[in-house]
């Protein structure tokens, strides 16, 4: 687990990011719309994204960021 975790929201997008490790990375499709994976080059995660924040009410959000490279 990463020491610092990284949250950072824009309001005008409606764009949450969760930074779990400091490095370079790429974005990945997950099976929720509203979230990606961000992975590094060894294909671990190393954050997430999640869109259209402020229409998620009601039931929680749920997902797996399960890394596919193990």
């Amino acid at each position: 687990m990463a020491d610092v975790i990284k949250v950072w929201y824009d309001p005008e997008a409606d764009f949450l990011e969760v930074t779990l490790e400091n490095k370079s990375g790429h974005f990945r499709a997950t099976p929720l719309d509203e979230v990606m994976a961000k992975v590094d080059d060894q294909g671990r995660v190393i954050g997430f994204s999640i869109l259209k924040v402020s229409s998620l009410k009601g039931e929680p959000l749920q997902f797996s960021l399960a890394d596919k490279a193990s």
